[in-house]
């Protein structure tokens, strides 16, 4: 089958129609030939620094695949994982699944669950959001339930409190379906300029009364919560119910366009800017050249693989604090370790750890205490 050619207009890519003649003045995409169309970063589910399978999740939080947030309150309880298990053919080959393991089929007015993306308000200045200039966005996604009925995909505009939702029917159940759905440009509210969360995409997986009750958002307006999620199929009646997506590309313009693959390396980088996981692959890994400020503490620094969004918040470790050690041709136990206060940047992050019987002023350094289970996780998160 011949693939499909866009010229861009000025404004939009349109389809390049067999009469046109003279291109002076456009510029030519076939397929998957032009980089940083997909507004979303692991769209295809390949990356999943943190795991590929937590289970018993009843609480909001990055579990599995990067930059994919599960946002839940009181809606059951689940088990996320990474599967590989895509649509035949269609070049994707991992998909990010929800499985319900507690039911919930009663839920609680304010009650809720999404599968968000948030984006920086630097990378959306393109859409030139609350301008007379605003572009349409349209998302393309490929998805899979057991249970079949309707969802709601919406974009929430964190800076101005506005929000946009369009239903989505899941018609087969267990089949991989594709779809397509064009937001409206909105005039109204500029996207800040700044590296915080502009604009978020969520797909709906169960809706309370609270965000259910209204008439459908299906047009730009100021958040009525009582409108985002109306009609939205609950997942989590039912034990055993699952739903999952992967291919998912958000794009200026009302068409979608092929999905644009990326190298797994350059898609580990950009996750990398959010969240890196330093991982032991070997028994005794060093994690980063130390010294010891006392003889009680040392500390250590590691330079991270790219600028991340921001000064880390959190680290996080793997494994029992019995895990890691500080060396410096004799061993030492490390009782805690966490990241270290002041001093910290967005390309090396400085962490510390709790020792004893060292001398105070000796290099060294952090490592694995013969174990591959041993890591070290930094979060710039939005």
């Amino acid at each position: 089958m011949a693939k499909q050619a866009y010229v861009y207009s000025g404004t939009d890519w349109v389809p390049l129609a067999s009469e046109v003649t003279n291109l002076s003045g456009y510029q030519t995409k076939a397929s998957n030939q032009f980089a940083h169309r997909n507004l979303i970063i692991n769209g295809d589910m390949q990356i999943a620094q943190r795991g590929t399978s937590v289970a018993s999740i009843t609480t909001t939080g990055y579990r599995t695949v990067d930059r994919w947030n599960n946002s839940i309150s009181s809606f059951g309880t689940w088990t996320q994982s990474v599967e590989n298990d895509a649509p035949t053919g269609s070049g994707f080959r991992k998909s990010l699944k929800m499985l319900c393991t507690t039911a919930d089929a009663s839920p609680a007015a304010g009650d809720f669950h999404l599968i968000e993306q948030y984006i920086e308000g630097q990378n959306l200045q393109q859409i030139a959001k609350g301008t007379s200039s605003a572009k349409q966005l349209t998302i393309s996604f490929w998805v899979k339930a057991n249970a079949t009925g309707t969802y709601i995909v919406e974009l929430y505009d964190n800076d101005n409190s506005r929000t946009i939702s369009a239903s989505y029917t899941i018609s087969a159940s267990a089949t991989w379906e594709k779809k397509t759905v064009t937001f409206a440009a909105d005039t109204t509210g500029v996207l800040d300029n700044d590296n915080a969360s502009s604009l978020n995409l969520g797909f709906w997986l169960g809706a309370g009364t609270t965000f259910s009750s209204g008439t459908l958002q299906t047009s730009w307006g100021s958040l009525t919560q009582a409108n985002r999620a109306v009609g939205q199929t609950n997942l989590a009646a039912a034990t055993n119910n699952y739903w999952q997506i992967t291919g998912v590309q958000l794009e200026v313009g009302d068409t979608a366009t092929p999905f644009e693959f990326k190298s797994v390396e350059d898609e580990l980088l950009e996750c990398q800017r959010y969240y890196f996981r330093f991982p032991a692959g070997e028994s005794y890994q060093q994690f980063g050249v130390s010294y010891t400020n006392s003889t009680t503490a040392a500390q250590g620094l590691i330079i991270t693989p790219v600028t991340m969004r921001a000064v880390p918040s959190s680290m996080d470790t793997g494994g029992t604090i019995s895990h890691f050690q500080f060396s410096n041709g004799a061993d030492y136990t490390i009782s805690s370790i966490a990241i270290a206060s002041g001093q910290l940047g967005t390309n090396v992050v400085r962490f510390s750890g709790t020792v004893s019987g060292v001398t105070s002023g000796n290099p060294g350094w952090i490592r694995a205490n013969n174990s591959t289970s041993a890591y070290i996780g930094f979060s710039a998160e939005l």
